[in-house]
């Protein structure tokens, strides 16, 4: 890592930064802001994105892969979960679809996104991009099989009318798709963590921040508590400009389902921005780790807190997709299969992960 990760925090503006964002996330809670208000906030939030992405490299060089991809994922997820259910204990029934849409929004922003992204840029910088078939190809089938049984079956469970999961159903769900994360995460980190760890290549020119040494405890620390502040920003300012996203998109006459997708892309910038820097860097698999373990994580902890959540939260559950979203998850599977299988990708894969994502973002915006 570079000087400016192993000194301390508080000498430049990631410390000072996430504290401003912080700040400002509690000044506008819950409050109508006017329009200099919401640009203010606005910048607050980027700024928190980037000391996040910062903070997270220093987590992640003093801990290495793939616990460093796991910090990043973990930590946006549970605040993420933390947001839907805030979300939906105010909304009452007009928040009836936000879990799902949120969570299959995570899912094609990452799933797509970030690894059509990092497969772009990794192919640009060595003509193909290297990583590990085995690793990825089991986090891949864990994002099939957790959004088949969270997403899909809904929509056609007979127990209860409409695309909505009985108590039991929900229930088991919720545990299996606990008992699938904890797995997943038992493989990623001891059993088989080599089958997550980053691929060298022969063009590969190691930079002087992965020979640097790395970060004291202290700073780590520091920056994981930063990190974490960083991060209740992001989401937080995110809630606050919600309001004035609202609006925009009613004044546009576009569907109610284009916030969530703004959001999700709001608070999915700093894993976004993490695989950007560490595809440029040549360390592909790395970004595939932040992209489908946050994919795993969105689902793995999402429906069990929300099965939890639905003791007390009133009004109806909908989880299951429509006919528009699962052809998109289909086709999201078996291209991510087609592309990770065989541990290479080019230009064209990253291409077609993209175009994907846009198809996702335009029938977002026209269904």
């Amino acid at each position: 890592m570079n000087a400016a990760v192993v000194r301390s925090p508080a000498t430049d503006w990631t410390f000072v930064v996430p504290v401003i964002a912080l700040v400002a996330l509690v000044l506008t809670w819950g409050r109508d802001l006017p329009g200099w208000a919401v640009a203010l906030v606005a910048l607050c939030l980027a700024g928190a994105v980037l000391a996040a992405v910062h903070h997270a490299e220093v987590v992640a060089h003093r801990v290495g892969e793939p616990f460093g991809s796991l910090v990043l994922a973990v930590a946006v997820t549970v605040i993420e979960v933390a947001l839907i259910v805030t979300l939906m204990a105010d909304g009452g029934d007009k928040t009836a679809t936000l879990a799902r849409d949120t969570v299959f929004a995570a899912v094609m922003i990452t799933c797509n996104g970030i690894v059509g992204l990092s497969l772009l840029l990794g192919a640009l910088r060595n003509r193909v991009a290297v990583f590990n078939a085995e690793g990825s190809g089991a986090a891949l089938a864990t994002v099939a099989t957790l959004a088949t049984l969270s997403l899909v079956l809904p929509t056609f469970t007979t127990s209860k009318p409409g695309p909505e999961f009985s108590g039991a159903q929900l229930t088991f769900a919720a545990v299996a798709s606990i008992c699938l994360y904890g797995l997943f995460i038992a493989v990623q980190t001891v059993r088989h963590r080599d089958y997550f760890l980053p691929v060298p290549t022969t063009r590969s020119a190691e930079s002087d921040e992965e020979h640097a040494e790395p970060p004291t405890a202290r700073a780590t620390l520091i920056s994981l508590g930063l990190l974490v502040v960083a991060l209740v920003a992001v989401v937080g300012d995110a809630k606050s400009v919600s309001p004035t996203i609202e609006s925009v998109v009613a004044d546009a006459g576009l569907p109610q389902a284009v916030v969530g997708v703004i959001i999700a892309l709001l608070v999915l910038l700093p894993e976004t921005l993490a695989a950007v820097r560490a595809a440029r860097r040549d360390r592909v698999q790395t970004s595939l780790n932040l992209g489908l373990g946050s994919a795993i994580a969105s689902i793995g902890l999402t429906i069990p807190a929300i099965a939890l959540a639905s003791i007390w939260l009133s009004g109806p559950l909908v989880l299951g997709l429509g006919a528009t979203h699962m052809v998109l998850l289909t086709l999201t599977v078996v291209v991510g299969g087609l592309t990770i299988v065989p541990g290479r990708a080019t230009l064209l894969q990253g291409g077609v992960h993209l175009v994907i994502l846009a198809a996702y973002l335009f029938l977002a915006v026209s269904p």
